[in-house]
């Protein structure tokens, strides 16, 4: 906690009767459109997260404030509540206020840190204590009625499990989740483009509605079943089968220790998300470029595309070449 906390008080006017819970960002190290079709995900959390103090109100009421962006924040909170109410919690009233430091329309998750705090606070103030991929999922049925955007689990499980500097293998399936050692020698390189996005601007649902048509035509549960020959001509499609299959590859290089290995998967992720996908932008692939030129491993677009930033895996001491223009090093 930082200055937030200081301001967050301030604002609730409550003394020192606040309780403060935090949620982290995440950046996607592989796994890009993979979450929502039944796949698999290697997400990271980050230092960078979503910090929210709270008191309970005597009478029922639920009075949410952002110190970030406070015309937006009541609609999260009411879905929350709805949301976590199909869970079991009863009427308990909060007063709360947020405030973050994870860039917004970045990639980053911030919406997903926002849903999973927010929840944290809500569950605790009405004494109930839900399993995090429970929480999760409840939190993530709120993001989608607050936006009106299908969206994944993934970054709602990094929030309410994630710890910096250890990726989590997540089957997005059945929710199973599988810590993965980041090498000592290794660091993660967050950069942003300076481009910023809204997925509520219909291209992600586009791309969701292709996937759902294209393993409805193949005749399976979701392109997670789907082989490589059934989506050899569907470019999205394709992007997803491979992506998976990419998942796994950076896995066993990370466990092995092979950066460079990990780093060309990435690469290789990018190039599927550029020319299958079509989800990148001139800005992110000259940012892919200048990473790898720099001396990276490898770099990808991160998050769900159309902007936002590139992650690049690089040598541990490349890092500091790197700080000028990074959001973060990890």
């Amino acid at each position: 906690m930082d200055r937030r906390a200081d301001a967050i008080a301030a604002a609730l006017g409550r003394g020192d009767d606040v309780a403060f819970v935090r949620a982290p960002g995440r950046v996607n190290l592989i796994g890009e459109h993979t979450d929502y079709n039944g796949g698999w995900v290697l997400p990271m959390a980050l230092e960078l997260d979503c910090l929210v103090g709270y008191g309970p109100r005597g009478d029922g009421e639920v009075n949410v404030a952002s110190l970030d962006e406070p015309d937006d924040i009541q609609p999260w909170a009411d879905a929350l509540v709805e949301a976590l109410a199909e869970e079991g919690r009863e009427g308990a009233g909060i007063d709360a206020a947020v405030a973050t430091n994870v860039p917004m329309g970045a990639g980053l998750a911030s919406s997903g840190a926002l849903s999973i705090a927010l929840g944290l606070a809500l569950s605790r103030v009405a004494g109930l204590a839900l399993e995090p991929a429970v929480l999760a999922e409840a939190c993530r049925r709120a993001e989608e009625r607050a936006t009106g955007v299908p969206c994944g689990f993934m970054d709602q499980m990094v929030a309410a499990l994630g710890r910096p500097r250890e990726p989590l293998l997540i089957d997005c399936r059945d929710a199973a989740v599988e810590r993965v050692a980041l090498p000592e020698t290794a660091a993660v390189v967050v950069v942003d483009s300076g481009v910023r996005r809204s997925l509520s601007d219909g291209r992600y649902a586009e791309r969701r509605a292709a996937c759902n048509a294209a393993a409805a035509r193949i005749g399976v549960r979701s392109l997670r079943d789907a082989t490589p020959a059934q989506v050899a001509d569907d470019p999205v499609a394709r992007h997803v089968v491979s992506e998976n299959e990419r998942v796994h590859r950076v896995v066993r290089a990370l466990q092995a220790g092979d950066l460079v290995e990990a780093g060309a998967v990435l690469t290789e992720g990018h190039r599927s998300l550029r020319d299958d996908f079509a989800v990148s932008t001139p800005e992110l692939d000259g940012l892919v470029d200048r990473m790898v030129g720099l001396g990276a491993y490898g770099a990808r677009l991160t998050g769900g595309g159309f902007g936002g930033c590139v992650v690049a895996l690089a040598p541990a001491d490349l890092a500091a070449r790197l700080a000028d223009t990074a959001v973060c090093i990890c």
